[in-house]
């Protein structure tokens, strides 16, 4: 596995760099450098070399933790450091997001399945179909608007000053997609759990519902939703691009789409890599 793994992150990166080839334009777009100016800058940086040449020497600088220089959004700058300074952010909205996620989820899912085909089960369920259907911009917009603009429950954009408030509204924004996830995930296998023979036997025991709920049908409950909440942390992670981008949130998400539009090619190969090793790893 960690041999497939390791093959499957060169095949990313040398498809990263495939698709950077095609892309149109160039990292030196500044309409004051000449012709001349532009050549130079191509053989500074080695990009006037050939494809392969190129790939190996970014791959073997690579697995020593150099993932080059930025070209346009911080000139010459190490992109590894760079990325060590944003990525804390993102993995402390995903982390929160996934937990508040997790628990929401769990406790929608419990009480859809305990009052199955009620208007508790079909409100649950809307809240799901709803929460997977939208996209997290859209409910980050909505956040946005509402809560921060027109009550000032919280900021609208990112304060280092406050970190634990600045978080709030993308934290509910991203967690959102994880609620409905789990909440379906649970109600599903809670119904199974409930309706089998070894769950009929304890009732038939006297045990009370809720220690009958969390000892014996959670537990098994549980099992299908941790394999599904290694993917989902790294969705959270990965998706986080635009929300950022919405409550200008100095983490990985916004730098890639940063070095997107600024055609920085290190910053963008670095940032997606960072991305397909979390979730291989995961």
């Amino acid at each position: 596995r960690i041999l497939i793994s390791l093959a499957t992150l060169l095949v990313i990166l040398f498809v990263l760099f495939l698709m950077l080839e095609f892309m149109p334009g160039s990292p030196f777009n500044d309409e004051k450098l000449t012709e001349a100016q532009r050549v130079l800058l191509y053989a500074k940086y080695g990009l006037d070399q050939p494809f392969f040449v190129r790939f190996f020497n970014y791959a073997a600088n690579m697995l020593k933790g150099d993932f080059g220089v930025s070209y346009v959004i911080n000139k010459n700058f190490s992109v590894t450091t760079m990325i060590v300074a944003r990525l804390g952010v993102t993995i402390r909205i995903g982390l929160q997001a996934m937990i508040l996620g997790t628990v929401i989820g769990l406790i929608l899912g419990i009480i859809a399945a305990i009052k199955h085909n009620t208007w508790i089960d079909t409100l649950c369920s809307a809240i799901s179909i709803v929460g997977v259907s939208v996209p997290s911009y859209v409910f980050a917009l909505a956040l946005a608007y509402f809560v921060g603009f027109k009550m000032g429950l919280f900021p609208i954009l990112y304060n280092p000053a406050m970190p634990e408030k600045s978080t709030v509204l993308p934290t509910i924004a991203l967690s959102l997609f994880t609620i409905a996830n789990i909440a379906r995930f649970t109600r599903s296998e809670m119904i199974e759990v409930l309706n089998s023979e070894y769950v009929q036997l304890a009732q038939s025991k006297g045990i009370k519902e809720w220690k009958l709920i969390i000892r014996h049908a959670l537990r098994n409950t549980l099992i299908p939703i941790i394999t599904v909440m290694g993917p989902l942390l790294v969705g959270l992670l990965t998706g986080s691009m635009v929300v950022e981008k919405i409550f200008s949130i100095p983490g990985l998400g916004s730098l890639m789409v940063l070095a997107i539009q600024n055609n920085d090619y290190n910053v963008v190969i670095a940032c997606a890599f960072v991305y397909s090793a979390l979730y291989v790893f995961t």
